[in-house]
């Protein structure tokens, strides 16, 4: 009786596992660079009204990771210290929602005091550790995995997993809720006098390096990792206008991932030293958050504000000395 009992259970569950399989190939089918189609005839979520908030993705970094894909139409793009020594990237998303974002990769409890500067944001992340997700559920965002939105993520086909998830930002907004939901603090026009000739400034974590090279031609810095050019899988170099070494605390949190590695925590509230590049040049200013609902300042040392270029930002939260 046991055996013809688990017999008539397994029935229905090979059947769901099949129905899965089905859902999920037909999600996978492939388009150009081997990601899978842009659009698959559903309509986008209704959970988000248009304007509401940002969408805040975090995107895989490691070197099988690569090339990204939709980083180039982020607003900001924030780097953080992960475990191991490695990097791990947060694309913003305001005045433009490209096809295809990814690929995306869990969320760490720092994302949560860094996207309080927003209201109500998206945060799109593939999961995170089982004592995490009550805090991000507790969060003041709409937190977006797999499976929540129906046609919002699916498995391309150009790389094996878990590198290999991707997000349809039009299944979760109706549309970019544009520049007035970038509530970081940041302000931008004509660049602060003074500053020093830096065509080319590396950030260096334990287990990755960023350099940020001038292009006087392109008006950009020209974005390589780990010592190879950044570009995105339709063949386009990563190219912010501004970019932002913002030093920070970095301490051990209350988090390990599976290997037993801590998670480090990125303290993006307080004040310290930053570095800004824009036009060539690097200046060496301070920040400050109040608080975490408050956006980031940076001035000069006689406290005026430092304006960025317009354009494309990044910050990479390093390790104060």
């Amino acid at each position: 009786m046991g055996r013809q009992a688990r017999t008539r259970r397994a029935a229905p569950t090979a059947a769901l596992l099949a129905a899965a399989l089905t859902i999920s190939l037909a999600a996978g089918c492939t388009g150009p660079n081997g990601l899978g189609s842009t659009d698959d005839g559903r309509r986008p979520s209704q959970s988000e009204p248009a304007g509401a908030s940002v969408l805040a993705v975090k995107i895989d970094n490691s070197r099988a990771a690569r090339p990204h894909t939709g980083t180039d139409s982020a607003d900001i793009v924030y780097a953080e210290q992960v475990e191991g020594g490695l990097s791990r990237l947060m694309a913003v998303y305001a005045t433009k929602l490209p096809k295809v974002v990814g690929p995306v990769r869990s969320a760490r409890e720092s994302d949560l005091e860094l996207l309080r500067q927003f209201d109500h944001p998206t945060l799109a992340f593939s999961g995170a550790q089982g004592k995490l997700m009550p805090l991000i559920d507790k969060a003041p965002l709409d937190a977006q995995t797999p499976g929540k939105t129906s046609g919002a993520y699916f498995r391309g086909t150009d790389r094996p997993a878990p590198h290999n998830l991707y997000l349809r930002p039009s299944r979760l907004l109706r549309a970019a809720p544009g520049a007035a939901a970038l509530t970081t603090g940041f302000t931008y026009g004509s660049a602060p006098s003074g500053g020093k000739r830096d065509t080319s400034e590396t950030v260096r974590y334990p287990a990755a390096t960023y350099t940020f090279t001038w292009s006087s031609s392109r008006r950009r810095y020209l974005v390589s990792m780990d010592g190879t050019a950044a570009v995105t899988t339709g063949g386009k170099r990563l190219a912010p206008a501004t970019v932002v070494v913002q030093y920070v605390k970095i301490r051990k949190s209350d988090f390990y991932d599976f290997l037993g590695n801590n998670t480090p925590y990125t303290e993006t509230v307080g004040s310290g030293n930053a570095k800004v590049l824009r036009g060539g040049k690097a200046y060496n200013v301070r920040w400050e958050r109040d608080r975490a609902t408050d956006g980031t300042t940076f001035t000069t040392s006689g406290g005026d504000p430092v304006r960025f270029a317009e354009g494309q930002v990044w910050v990479l939260f390093a390790k104060a000395s």
